[in-house]
Formats: structure tokens, sequence, C-alpha cells
């Protein structure tokens, strides 16, 4: 009978034990161990450089302290230039108009004072500038956009000491 057990395959499983005593092999231990440990340096490396452990760590200024170290904020002074009618350069017969207003956004107000005494100077640099434009150079809102963007290199050149923070156009109407 013993020989009939032993010759009929047994229905319990059978575990194999390796001689080196069963330890994880190279990729179980990658995979298992340092990629984890990975993930969380990493995890903690980004969350302390965005910034999200500063109220944890400490790191973070009070509002209050925050509130006084900001400077209080210079009310801007807008200078408004005369209303300006130019002929668009068309290469035809028929000319093209353009009739616009703008306001200058200054700083403060001796940067007033500057514009003031240099208007002559901005207004020929925009004259000049705008009679070169074409009716197409203007279209839509990236033409605007471009014409702010010049305009303001010019009236900063033109008015050198003064600084210029915007150019603002209150009315432009093209014929």
């Amino acid at each position: 009978m013993a020989d009939q057990a032993a010759a009929e395959p047994s229905t319990e499983t059978e575990i194999e034990l390796r001689p080196g005593g069963g330890g994880l092999s190279g990729k179980k231990l990658i995979l298992f161990i340092v990629l984890p440990i990975l993930l969380v340096v990493g995890g903690g490396a980004g969350a302390y450089v965005s910034g999200l452990l500063d109220p944890i760590l400490g790191g973070s200024k009070p509002a209050e302290e925050e509130a006084e170290a900001k400077p209080e904020a210079i009310p801007s002074v807008y200078f408004e230039m005369p209303e300006m009618l130019v002929n668009l350069n068309t290469g035809k017969r028929r000319p093209a108009y353009l009739k616009i207003s703008i306001s200058l956004e200054l700083s403060g107000q001796q940067d007033l004072d500057q514009v003031n005494t240099v208007l002559p100077r901005i207004v020929d640099t925009f004259h000049v500038y705008l009679r070169e434009l074409r009716v197409e150079d203007l279209g839509g809102s990236a033409g605007m956009q471009r014409l702010r963007e010049e305009l303001l290199v010019r009236v900063n050149a033109a008015a050198h000491p003064a600084v210029v923070k915007d150019v603002l156009f209150r009315e432009m109407l093209v014929q």
C-alpha cells in the first residue's frame, strides 16, 4: 500500500524550497523596495519645491508680515493725448483715414510733467508711424495689440526719462 500511495500523485501542493533560503530576486527587490522609496522621496522633494510643505514646516510668513512687506500701490496717472487724424498707406487712389484718441498710463506726477514738455515729439513720432500703416495692419485684436506695443515703444523712446506703463485706446475709427 505504501507503494501505491507513493505512485499516485497527491492532491496536496508541494512547496519547493530554494537552496538560498527564498530571498527576493533583483527585479522584485527593485519593484517592491527601491521604487516605492524613490516615489516617496521624489514626491516629498516636489512638494517642498512647490511650496506645499511651507505651512507644515513653518516657512511661510504670516499674512500680516506679507502685507507690511508689500509697498503700497502707487496710483497711475493718465495723460490724454490730443485726438489724431492721419491718412493710412493704401497704395491706391482712394484714401483711408485713421482717427485715434489715446491715453497714456504714467507711473507718477513727475512723468506727467516730462510728457507735457516733449508732447510735440511724441505726436510727431506717432504720426510718422501711423501714416505707414495699412488698413490690414489694424484688423482684429492681434492688430490692435501690435499697434499698442509699437506705440508704447515709440512713446517711451520719445519721453525717455519718463516711463509710460501702457497705451490705452479711447477711440479708434478707420474710414
